[in-house]
């Protein structure tokens, strides 16, 4: 039977949030190719001078466990 493993992490951006995700889903799959799916559980962001110079996303991902 294959198992799922989920990692917690956060991605961040200087673009916006969409861009956090994704450059955090290109870290872990650099990483783990056996990436299987995402899910985005909170936006936050920096702010300096009333502007966002960070968006950030804690994202969980799944992936499978190849050593099974």
């Amino acid at each position: 039977m294959p198992v799922v493993k989920v990692l917690e992490i956060v991605g961040e951006s200087t673009e916006s949030w969409a861009d956090a995700v994704s450059n955090c889903v290109k870290e872990v799959a650099a990483r783990i190719p056996s990436l299987s799916g995402v899910e985005v559980l909170n936006w936050t962001a920096n702010v300096e001078n009333g502007q966002i110079v960070k968006y950030k996303a804690n994202v969980k991902v799944a992936y499978l466990d190849d050593a099974r």
